[in-house]
């Protein structure tokens, strides 16, 4: 053995791993580069990598997004009653637990 890393054979794809780190720009040159070769020829692993580019930007536009509840969301959630209490006072004290646990 030479210590040489095996050649990327044009015919095998890219493994998930490697497009998302090629579209985050995370490859080191020379993988980017071996990468670029393989999806100028391979049509299937350049469809992975505009996939992944759009959810890449769908994403960083979700961010942006204000997404609200509304004010009443919490206490309506609240007072539907937990499977397997019986009482009022049973549900009445999971409530409470779980509402303190909401909170934090």
């Amino acid at each position: 053995m030479s210590g040489e890393r095996p050649r990327f054979a044009s015919t095998e794809h890219l493994a998930t791993e490697a497009i998302a780190a090629y579209v985050d720009g995370e490859l080191r040159m020379n993988a980017y580069l071996r990468a670029a070769e393989h999806l100028a020829k391979c049509v299937d692993c350049a469809a992975e990598v505009d996939a992944q580019q759009q959810a890449r930007i769908a994403l960083r536009q979700a961010a942006q997004c204000r997404i609200s509840a509304p004010l009443n969301l919490h206490d309506s959630l609240s007072r539907i009653p937990l499977a397997g209490s019986s009482t009022i006072g049973e549900i009445a004290s999971d409530s409470k637990r779980w509402s303190g646990w909401w909170r934090k």
